[in-house]
């Protein structure tokens, strides 16, 4: 079997250290623009795409090798913990760092877990982003700081017990994540690769752990703990 591609580097000017390529994925054109112009005003870091949905992300990766790519982590067309999962798969060298507006121990967790080597959210100060990239390029993982990582990682019985929440499935989480911003059931099947059938499955067993049997009670329940990009 052919080796994975490696992930490629820009030769920087003369006598200067080369630049780490970057993928960027961001539905919100603005802040994509914003992200890139960031990373660019470096002289390590050199964006070399940018587009606004996850399978255009993933195809990116692919063709692209980058060293690194910044994903919303809710993107369209292809969620971004299945973009994980594929790059995982295929044993592609590029480091993924996610940007999020939700912070919750579940979904850094599920992030990591997913393989990502960074968590930055949204509402971070610049300065965070290159301290991500920076960490991460050097074989790190980052997380923001204002998470408390330590606390994240620290399994605790009482928690784990006594929230539902928690004890959801990888499956179980991305299909909850999707349901409660809007998605339909076909269209998160095709974000996750997976049968309408199949989510049905993941989609019953996720609502009996939390006890909640209906699409309001899910958002209600994601609203009041702040699990939803929503405001």
């Amino acid at each position: 079997m052919a080796a994975a591609p490696q992930s490629t580097r820009i030769d920087g000017p003369l006598g200067a250290p080369l630049q780490s390529t970057i993928v960027l994925a961001e539905e919100l054109t603005l802040l994509r623009e914003g992200v890139a112009a960031i990373c660019d005003a470096q002289e390590r870091y050199c964006v070399v795409a940018q587009c606004a949905d996850g399978e255009k992300a993933f195809h990116l990766i692919q063709r692209l090798n980058p060293d690194l790519a910044i994903l919303d982590l809710n993107l369209s067309h292809m969620f971004t913990l299945e973009i994980a999962r594929r790059v995982r798969q295929q044993s592609l060298a590029t480091k993924l760092v996610f940007l999020s507006v939700r912070g919750d121990r579940k979904t850094v967790l599920e992030c990591l877990r997913a393989g990502a080597s960074g968590f930055l959210l949204k509402s971070a100060p610049s300065r965070e982003l290159l301290e991500a990239l920076d960490q991460v390029v050097g074989g790190g993982v980052y997380v923001s700081p204002q998470l408390e990582i330590d606390k994240i990682l620290v399994e605790h019985d009482t928690e784990t017990h006594e929230d539902a929440f928690q004890t959801l499935s990888p499956r179980e989480f991305q299909v909850f994540t999707l349901m409660v911003e809007g998605v339909r059931a076909k269209e998160i099947a095709a974000r996750l690769n997976l049968s309408p059938k199949t989510i049905d499955t993941y989609r019953a067993n996720m609502m009996r752990k939390l006890d909640i049997f209906d699409l309001p009670g899910l958002v209600k329940f994601a609203l009041q703990r702040d699990l939803t990009s929503r405001s």
